[in-house]
């Protein structure tokens, strides 16, 4: 996929992992075939075709962006779909990390940013519901608000976005100065219920940059 991009446009400036398998259950309820498959489509997809695009990031004088389909960590997401969250948050840690990579390394035009919706928003996995139960459309934003945060992400300098978790409508409002949300409604008046928490918990300790006697398993295999 990504060498034929790269034939194609000459280039990769923007990655955005968007693929997803989704199982939502207890984990007794979920059997380990079915976590397989998650963990290979969310965590192990996206870290393949980071390391895909890493080259060719490095061809362009380290000048792109990363956007990952993945929520902030709370432990409220864990609830009802363990299995699922753990490949899911998995990917977000990846973002975190590479966004740290990323500033060990210099590389000060890449940036890799999560971004996830705050509210739900129509689409083909929706659609199995609302077709049994047409109101609940009330509770839908069209697509469109998840697709304006993506080119306002794109549009943000590197450090400001890198290493974020963000949700599309809070992105929208802080950065982009969106207040008004009604015309993303899927049912026009309508007021979509938020499903992801007005506050999050901040991952940073006081001790963040203390990294005690730092380790690269790469030059120690080189030594041996």
């Amino acid at each position: 996929m990504v060498k034929e991009t790269v034939r194609l446009a000459g280039r990769l400036d923007v990655l955005v992992y968007n693929s997803g398998a989704i199982w939502w259950s207890s984990v007794a309820n979920t059997p380990t075939k079915r976590f397989q498959l998650m963990q290979r489509v969310n965590p192990e997809g996206l870290y393949a075709t980071v390391q895909a695009a890493l080259p060719e990031f490095e061809r362009n004088a380290w000048k792109g962006r990363i956007i990952v389909v993945s929520p902030p960590i709370y432990s409220r997401f864990f609830r009802g779909k363990t299995a699922y969250a753990m490949g899911k948050v998995a990917m977000s840690v990846l973002t975190r990390g590479l966004a740290m990579d990323f500033v060990r390394q210099g590389h000060k035009d890449m940036a890799v940013t999560s971004l996830w919706p705050a509210t739900s928003t129509e689409s083909a996995a929706t659609e199995v519901t609302t077709s049994k139960d047409p109101s609940r459309k009330a509770d839908l934003r069209k697509p469109t608000v998840f697709s304006d945060a993506v080119i306002g992400i794109l549009n943000s300098p590197a450090e400001t976005v890198n290493g974020m978790l963000a949700l599309d409508e809070d992105f929208l409002r802080q950065y982009c100065g969106v207040s008004d949300f009604s015309k993303y409604s899927v049912i026009p008046g309508s007021n979509p219920r938020r499903i992801m928490p007005k506050k999050l918990p901040v991952l940073e300790v006081a001790e963040q940059d203390d990294e005690g006697v730092r380790m690269d398993s790469t030059k120690l295999r080189a030594k041996i």
